[in-house]
C-alpha cells in the first residue's frame, strides 16, 4: 500500500501556482478549439505555451510501468475517446463534436492536473447535456470533500447523479493524490458508496476527474496503448481539479 502524503501550507501553495497556470493554459486554449483545427495543433500551442511561461509538460514522455512513453503534452479526447487521447494531425475537429483537454504542468516540482470538455459548434442536445452533467458531477464530488469524509463520499454523490441522469459512470480510470509525483496515493474512485474508503484528512491533495459515458460503462484500449474509448463507441465525456483538504473542507487548486 502506497502512503498517503500529507502536505504542508508551503507545498499546496506550490501546487496551486501550477494548477493556476494550468488553468490558465485550458483558458488559452478555448479559443483555438474550433471545427478545422487539428489536435496536433492544439498540443503544438500548449507546449509552446508551457515554455514561454517557464512550466513543463508532465505527459511528455511519461512512461508508467509496462506502457510506451506519452508522446505529446496534452490529452486530446474526442467524442468516444473516454481518456489519453494522443494528439496527431489527422484528428481534425468539426462541427457537433466534443473533446476534452486534459492538461498537466510542473513548475519547480509540482503538478497541477486540470481537464475540460468543450463544444465544437452545434452539438447535440445528448452531447450538450452529457458534459452539463459531467461538469456538474465533478462539483458534487468535490462539494464531498472535508477532514472526516470518506472517499467513497466522492464517488457515490458521483454516481448517484450520473444514473439519476440516465448516464454511467467509468470504473477503469479514478482520481488520484497528485504532488511532486503526477499519480500517487490515494486511489479518488468516482464511484462508491458513502462511508466507503479512506478517511480525508487536512493536507491530502487529489483529482477529482469523473468520466461520464452515454451509453455503457465498458472502456477497452486502442493498439497504442494509451488511447481508451468506449466499448459502444458511444459518448464520454470528463472534467477534472485538483483538491486539496483544508481544516474545514476543500480548496480548489487549478482555478485560473
Amino acid at each position: 500500500m502506497e502512503r498517503i502524503t500529507l502536505l504542508s501550507k508551503r507545498e499546496i501553495e506550490k501546487m496551486r501556482v501550477a494548477g493556476k497556470l494550468a488553468a490558465q493554459l485550458l483558458d488559452h486554449l478555448g479559443p483555438m478549439v474550433k471545427a478545422g483545427v487539428s489536435t496536433l495543433e492544439l498540443d503544438k500551442e500548449a507546449e509552446r505555451w508551457t515554455k514561454a511561461h517557464g512550466a513543463k509538460s508532465a505527459p511528455l514522455g511519461y512512461q508508467p510501468e509496462g506502457l510506451p512513453p506519452f508522446p505529446k503534452s496534452i490529452c486530446t479526447s474526442v467524442n468516444e475517446v473516454v481518456c489519453h487521447g494522443i494528439p496527431n494531425k489527422k484528428q481534425v475537429l468539426k462541427n457537433g463534436d466534443i473533446i476534452n483537454i486534459d492538461v498537466t504542468l510542473i513548475v519547480d516540482g509540482y503538478h497541477g492536473d486540470t481537464s475540460k470538455t468543450f463544444l465544437i459548434g452545434e452539438v447535440s442536445p445528448l452531447a450538450k447535456r452529457l458534459v452539463e452533467v459531467t461538469e456538474k458531477c465533478r462539483m458534487l464530488g468535490i462539494e464531498q470533500v472535508k477532514p472526516g469524509a470518506r472517499i467513497g463520499d466522492i464517488g457515490a454523490a458521483i454516481q448517484e447523479y450520473a444514473h439519476a441522469e440516465g448516464f454511467t459512470v467509468v470504473e477503469n480510470f479514478v482520481g488520484h493524490g497528485i504532488s511532486t509525483v503526477f499519480h500517487t496515493a490515494p486511489q479518488i474512485p468516482h464511484y462508491g458508496k458513502r462511508g466507503d474508503g479512506k478517511k480525508l484528512r487536512e493536507g491530502m491533495v487529489f483529482t477529482i476527474e469523473p468520466m461520464i459515458n452515454e451509453g455503457k460503462l465498458e472502456v477497452e484500449i486502442l493498439a497504442d496503448e494509451w488511447t481508451a474509448v468506449t466499448q459502444d463507441r458511444k459518448l464520454s465525456a470528463q472534467f477534472e481539479h485538483t483538491i486539496a483538504v483544508t481544516a474545514t473542507g476543500y480548496d480548489i487548486l487549478t482555478l485560473p
